[in-house]
């Protein structure tokens, strides 16, 4: 069985005793007794040791309303705490105790694929154009608050400093008595939001994760990708390359959540302006002390004056400008007259003087100097630009057409919502094709009208260098859209921008390929976008629609599918793939998902949504960042120039045949069992996700409905809370238990052994079996679910350990995980802390039921409770 590394286990001792140490000192001692003692429980209870599940079981649901909260909390400290060490761990050894964070040199894949035949100049080509987009999403699955990540951060930076072997006693103990200082001040911080981040809040929080890590990972990494292609091919990077764009989608996002307004979405064009000028400024503060010399250019000293220091002047001027957009920003942000004369605008306009500078001191022989700091804040400023993140707008698709529905009946043109498509396609090219306004003067729209044009006009008037992509959600004909295009240019558009379908559900990746067909198909459509297509792949909703086998495929048929129709007309193709961090989401190491995209579909460019938690797992520190973006580029890079085979043919036919099965059993279950709903809400916390003040977004999309209103995250967060983890499962289960009675083994073994789509969905299934747990999950059951219900609970749980049975068998090993020992390692480690908190949620979630029924419920309770959620998700390192 595989240990933690003992640097590893050392660090996770010494922050449990420091934990321990705050605990004793308050609550007390015998809070402190009391914790250990549960914590042994648990831990007797894992080795199934007699009559340890009763005690853990009576010792919590003994507990009084008081104590829980303590509790709670201190279990889910310690998950922190584990989390911050096994992220640091990751770091410091060059390889993580997560397999996203196992993570190849981009020399060495250099060297793999000109073995194999890669041409150098074709690398270089291929590396130099690379084009891969973060689009860092609200989505509401990071509970920890950020008070509390700025503390967490500090412990990490903690652990770095005691890993030095030339520490002095007393530089060793300010360390310790710092680290002791950080975890008594979460301690005794309340880790619950009571309010809601509003959309601002959660930009500011993104232009927080560039501030803090980004700035300094991006230039890290590009010099390492500079160095490794340069040994690799004999030339460098060039300066204006800018392989890594990062997006965002906080502030933009307005599908479903109507917190997000053009006020709100301009206030963050803003702010993003000011935290860009902010950032350059520090930049040119450092260089301006460092540019000193005074060899330079006739062209730079003409723009310098009569100086000593040409340079310095240069910057100085730079400086001014800078100082002078920063507070133009600020004045807009606070409603106050904005004075924007000689403020930067346009990227091109920071990077002519900086550009300046660096070829003087090139030209001077300074070729040292030059590519220090200097070289680093171009790259800045080619990668993040002015407005520091390219702001996405996403809006759904039947917003656009009651918008143009409502100018054709102001026009007294027709009834556009009953046209059929053709009929609108040739309006709305018609109309595109005009000189002429179609908006109606005097005009006195309805307020969704008001609310679609009014963000129009506000994204009419950035620059293109701010703006990324128009994501139209539910998208699903040509006209969806040209009536973006339409209103974007009645708004006053000047430029393209471009506009990307989105297909989430299973009738919309299967109809993908035809709505693309029929726009490439619109010539002038085709002159719009210069012959370069985004499309969009939900991840989310696809999953809960079919179920993630079902779902899975879909959405490999459709990257294919799409694929040849771009080739077809001749448009390059970026796939832009919405996935979230947990398997029923799409997620999983990014690696292994890249590389298993179907061949062609990965052309050297690559967009990918990054919410959340994850956010902050992938990117919240600049040494874990700069891993994170090697971990993409070289899987990009692989995937483009030695992509995987295509699937043979009795490969696809298994895959329709098991998914056939799969999308059966699912919705069975999940749509047509009277029993299901019930179930889910009684068993899981899902009625109580509300009380998290997680982000800016509702859960729903209603305030009334089913499991369909419910949004994929707070759908996948439930079950993983009470460790059901069913939507990442549900149908895999009776797909593969009927091909093992088929006798279709073999050829599955095959496609794991050659396919890597295949052998990546079976690895993704195996991670979230071995995450499943089937006691706690009937815990949960035993003490919520009416009896009525029970039945159905049975089910279930037959169903999953059937499964988990089946993975075994077809990867014939006697247990999970095999293959991946320091995640299986990790897992027990994690146990005996989740396990009480999942029992101490069964027994709040009882009591928050009872308390809402007689009208009142303990404040104690409701708080413990939203700790417990918390700790949860931290113990399984994700919640939605």
């Amino acid at each position: 069985m595989t240990e933690l590394h003992p640097d590893l286990r050392e660090n996770v001792r010494m922050l449990g005793e420091l934990l321990g140490d705050s605990i004793r000192k308050f609550p007390g001692q015998d809070c402190f007794d009391l914790i250990e003692e549960i914590r042994a429980a648990a831990k007797a209870d894992r080795r199934q040791e007699s009559g340890s599940g009763q005690r853990l079981e009576k010792l919590l649901s003994d507990l009084s309303d008081d104590q829980m909260l303590p509790v709670t909390r201190a279990f889910s400290q310690f998950l922190n705490l584990a989390n911050i060490a096994e992220q640091y761990h990751g770091i410091r050894r060059k390889q993580g105790h997560h397999a996203d964070m196992m993570v190849e040199s981009l020399g060495d894949v250099f060297q793999r694929l000109l073995e194999q035949g890669v041409d150098q100049d074709e690398l270089h080509r291929r590396v130099t154009e690379l084009s891969i987009e973060f689009v860092l999403t609200a989505h509401p699955t990071e509970v920890t608050r950020r008070t509390l990540i700025l503390k967490y951060d500090e412990i990490s930076n903690c652990l770095g400093q005691l890993d030095h072997d030339d520490l002095l006693p007393v530089e060793r103990n300010e360390i310790t008595t710092r680290l002791r200082q950080l975890i008594s001040e979460a301690w005794n911080t309340d880790e619950i939001r009571y309010q809601r981040p509003t959309a601002v809040d959660e930009a500011k929080w993104g232009f927080a994760v560039i501030e803090n890590s980004l700035w300094e990972a991006l230039p890290r990494f590009l010099r390492s990708l500079d160095r490794s292609l340069r040994e690799a091919t004999g030339k460098g990077l060039p300066i204006d390359a800018a392989p890594i764009r990062i997006a965002s989608w906080m502030g933009g996002d307005r599908d479903g959540n109507p917190n997000v307004t053009h006020e709100v979405t301009r206030e963050v064009f803003w702010l993003g302006r000011w935290m860009a000028a902010d950032l350059y400024l520090r930049d040119i503060q450092t260089l301006r002390a460092e540019l000193s010399m005074w060899e330079a250019t006739d062209e730079l000293r003409a723009q310098a004056g009569e100086t000593r220091e040409p340079y310095r002047a240069i910057l100085g001027q730079l400086r001014e400008r800078l100082l002078k957009t920063r507070d133009w920003a600020e004045a807009c942000v606070n409603g106050e007259p904005a004075d924007d004369s000689d403020i930067l605008f346009g990227n091109e306009e920071l990077i002519r003087p900086l550009q300046l500078c660096y070829d003087s001191l090139v030209a001077s022989g300074l070729d040292e100097i030059a590519d220090g700091l200097l070289l680093d804040t171009l790259r800045r400023v080619h990668t993040f630009g002015l407005p520091l993140v390219k702001l996405d707008i996403r809006q759904e698709a039947g917003r656009h057409a009651e918008a143009v529905a409502e100018i054709v009946s102001e026009l007294g043109l027709g009834d556009y919502s009953s046209w059929d498509e053709t009929q609108r396609q040739e309006f709305l090219v018609r109309e595109l094709q005009s000189r002429r306004p179609l908006v109606p003067r005097h005009w006195n729209p309805s307020d969704n009208v008001r609310e679609v044009l009014d963000t129009c006009a506000v994204v009419a008037k950035q620059t293109p260098e701010s703006l990324g992509s128009y994501v139209i959600s539910m998208a699903s004909q040509p006209s969806d859209v040209l009536s973006v295009i339409l209103l974007l240019r009645e708004s006053g558009m000047q430029h393209p921008m471009r506009v990307v379908p989105l297909f989430e559900t299973l009738d919309d990746l299967r109809g993908a390929p035809a709505t693309m067909t029929a726009l490439f198909s619109v010539d002038w459509y085709r002159q719009y976008c210069a012959d370069r297509q985004e499309v969009m792949i939900g991840y989310s909703d696809s999953a809960k629609d079919a179920g993630q086998m079902m779902a899975a495929w879909a959405q490999y048929q459709a990257q294919e599918a799409l694929t040849d129709v771009a080739a077809e007309y001749g448009v390059h193709l970026t796939l832009f793939h919405g996935r979230g961090g947990t398997v029923g989401r799409g997620g999983g190491p990014a690696n292994r998902a890249i590389l298993s995209q179907p061949p062609g579909s990965v052309n050297g460019s690559f967009r990918i949504t990054e919410q959340g938690e994850m956010i902050r797992f992938k990117f919240g520190l600049p040494k874990l960042a700069e891993q994170s973006l090697t971990l993409y580029g070289t899987a990009v890079i692989e995937a483009t120039l030695a992509p995987p085979p295509a699937p043979e043919k009795p490969w696809r036919d298994m895959m329709d045949w098991l998914t056939e099965r799969s999308l059966q059993a699912y919705r069975e279950v999940v749509r047509e069992n009277p029993d299901f709903v019930p179930y889910f809400r009684q068993a899981t916390p899902e009625q109580a996700l509300g009380k998290l003040a997680l982000g800016s977004r509702p859960a729903r999309r209603k305030p009334t409905g089913g499991v369909e209103s419910l949004r994929a995250i707070p759908w996948i967060f439930a079950w993983t809370q009470m460790r059901m983890m069913l939507p990442s499962w549900l149908g895999s289960d009776v797909a593969l238990k009927e091909a093992a009675e088929a006798g279709h083994e073999p050829i599955l073994r095959d496609m794991m052994a050659r396919w890597p789509f295949f052998k990546t969905y079976v690895d993704m299934l195996e991670m979230v079996l071995a995450k499943a747990d089937l006691r706690i999950a009937s815990y949960y059951e035993e003490t919520l679910v009416e009896p009525a219900y029970k039945p159905l609970g049975q089910d279930l749980r037959e169903r999953l350990a059937g499964c988990i049975r089946h993975v075994k068998t077809l990867k014939q090993q006697d247990e999970l995980l095999l293959d991946e020992p320091v995640f299986a390692h990790s897992l027990r480690v994690r146990n005996p802390y989740t396990d009480p908190l999942h029992y101490l949620q069964a027994e709040l979630l009882r009591r928050d039921r009872e308390g809402e029924g007689q009208g009142k419920v303990p404040e104690q309770v409701e708080r413990a409770l939203k700790v417990t959620m918390a700790g949860i998700a931290a113990g399984m390192r994700n919640t939605g």
